[in-house]
């Protein structure tokens, strides 16, 4: 046999084959004898993905993005809990919002999704026109893709970023996010300030009507009676009831709020039903029939003082309530005649200079590699493929015709 004829048997023979049949390249060399051998394949397609990605992308349109970012503040029931706490630590009734579920910065970022603040924006801009959308619910979710909404979990700070082929375009729709949550978030403030408020002045003008009542009677048993003997310790406890009392009542009207808001076994209505059980405990204390208090209780004064007792604890309970109802009142118009923003903003949106995407040299850098690791697995397997043998060769045959694949 000849040396040409040995270096063909060679070359035919497969590198290394694995006793499931795959083929194995055996060495170094045999990889770089067969990517030289196919080196023009590899280059094509390298080269040819390279140039068609780098045509492509420069007929992409140019993204600008623009960012404005708002902070969410805290509204007047924080002047308000400070205020009832200095009389007594009722802090929280003005909302449930105090004692838990979704924060300011969640409600604002759903109001930003919400189809109230898009809607003017869409027509402000002419959106449909723009996205080329036929219908409102196609601009609807182009623009959820255009613009991302999203919160600092640890700052709490909202970021509004819209992207857009116009960067004029993009930095105004960001800032009309702002305006258009400035707008809603204003009404529903208003709104339920107002309602707040209704509901004060009702719930006012009943613990007044009940005042007048308590004082009345107590005036005519006075008027009676001359001469009633009770000692100071026993005021102090008349004093500390209806301070109780008063307290109570608000927290009962404060759980039943709750209760509407949220399930019986949510955390919120735990802590307020615990704390008006405390409430009642420590009123049942003082009007107990004695023990180990250092307040004399209700229960050790004379029938006669007995009844005293009973009217001035209703006067000072009725007292007290109107006292703290009259300050929520206050609180409640203050807020509903006040028209600032709900928020800070923190960041207002400038005309982007540079585009954001697309990133083009990066683009061009991964489909050119992806592009050149196709080609070498194309080549060992066209290489696998030619040296396959022929008991393969008629298994394979048999597959292909199978599945109708031909390749050739």
């Amino acid at each position: 046999m000849s040396d040409n004829q040995n270096k063909t048997a060679t070359s035919s023979q497969p590198l290394t084959a694995s006793p499931a049949g795959s083929y194995q390249s055996s060495s170094l060399l045999d990889c770089i004898e067969v990517i030289v051998r196919y080196k023009k394949m590899i280059l094509r397609i390298t080269l040819g993905v390279c140039i068609s990605t780098a045509i492509t992308t420069m007929l992409l349109p140019n993204i600008y993005t623009a960012t404005t970012m708002i902070l969410a503040t805290e509204d007047d029931k924080v002047g308000m809990n400070v205020m009832m706490a200095q009389l007594g630590g009722l802090s929280g009734f003005a909302g449930a919002g105090a004692l838990g579920g979704p924060t300011k910065t969640d409600q604002y970022v759903s109001m930003l999704k919400s189809e109230t603040v898009q809607d003017p924006i869409i027509d402000r801009f002419r959106l449909l026109d723009v996205y080329k959308a036929k219908y409102r619910a196609d601009a609807y979710k182009v623009l959820e893709r255009k613009a991302l909404v999203t919160a600092g979990k640890k700052d709490g700070i909202i970021s509004i970023s819209v992207s857009d082929r116009d960067p004029k375009r993009a930095a105004a729709m960001a800032n009309s996010y702002v305006e258009e949550l400035g707008r809603l978030a204003a009404g529903l403030n208003m709104n339920g300030a107002g309602k707040n408020r209704q509901f004060l002045e009702e719930r006012l003008a009943t613990a007044k009507a009940d005042l007048a009542r308590a004082g009345d009677d107590l005036k005519a048993f006075q008027g009676r009676n001359k001469m009633v003997n009770v000692t100071e310790q026993a005021k102090a406890s008349i004093e500390g009831v209806a301070q109780l009392r008063a307290q109570l009542a608000v927290q009962e009207v404060q759980l039943a709020t709750l209760q509407r808001q949220f399930t019986d076994t949510s955390q919120e209505v735990k802590r307020a039903r615990a704390t008006v059980e405390n409430m009642r405990g420590q009123i049942a204390r003082l009007e107990g029939s004695g023990g180990n208090s250092s307040i004399p209780s209700v229960g050790t004064v004379p029938q006669l003082g007995q009844d005293y007792v009973r009217l001035m604890r209703e006067f000072k309970t009725q007292e007290t309530m109107v006292e703290l109802l009259t300050k929520q009142y206050e609180m409640a118009k203050l807020s509903e005649s006040k028209d600032l923003s709900p928020f800070q903003v923190v960041q207002k949106a400038k005309v982007p200079e540079r585009k954001s995407k697309p990133a083009r040299a990066k683009i061009i850098v991964v489909a050119t590699f992806a592009a050149f690791l196709f080609s070498l697995l194309l080549a060992f397997g066209r290489e696998n493929f030619a040296r396959m043998s022929d008991e393969n060769r008629e298994r394979w045959d048999a597959v292909r015709s199978l599945v109708g694949i031909n390749f050739h």
